[in-house]
């Protein structure tokens, strides 16, 4: 998982890298030739495309830097951590959810992969098998039951 997420950051920083030193230039270069760029559109429309791309980048870079870093030792074998994938039982709703913890680049929470900044995955942290949490969400509390936990030690 780690590796995944470190290949999509650095494809990520890659083609915005390419727009920024390649595709932009040629953009504004084909904008100055129409003439005045006090009213000329296409010109401020690719100089704010570049501010937007090259602050993209900057986060992109910065984030590539803060999760290169992250000690995978510190990832506990045994409880809730950044990768682990772990089947609860919704006390309310009386049903078994899977949810997968990422970084919150990787968060699609329509499908399982949730933030560990989010309000459950943080609820989730460090919880162990046949532990019982509650959890304060936006829209109240949720009792949830760890049954099943694979963490990301277990999938390398």
């Amino acid at each position: 998982m780690a590796v995944k997420i470190l290949q999509k950051l650095e494809e990520q920083i890659k083609a915005l890298e390419y727009e920024l030193h390649n595709e932009l230039p040629r953009e504004i270069k084909i904008a100055r030739e129409h003439g005045d760029l006090s009213e000329n559109a296409e010109y401020k429309a690719a100089k704010e495309r570049q501010e937007i791309v090259r602050a993209r980048l900057g986060l992109l870079k910065k984030r590539l830097a803060e999760f290169s870093m992250i000690d995978m030792t510190k990832i506990p074998r045994d409880a809730v951590g950044l990768g682990s994938t772990v089947v609860v039982y919704d006390v309310q709703a009386e049903s078994e959810i899977s949810y997968r913890l990422v970084p919150s680049e990787e968060a699609d929470a329509a499908n399982g992969a949730i933030s560990t900044t989010s309000p459950i995955g943080r609820g989730l942290l460090g919880q162990r098998v046949g532990d019982v949490v509650e959890i304060r969400i936006p829209a109240g509390k949720k009792e949830f039951e760890i049954l099943r936990l694979t963490t990301i030690h277990d999938e390398e």
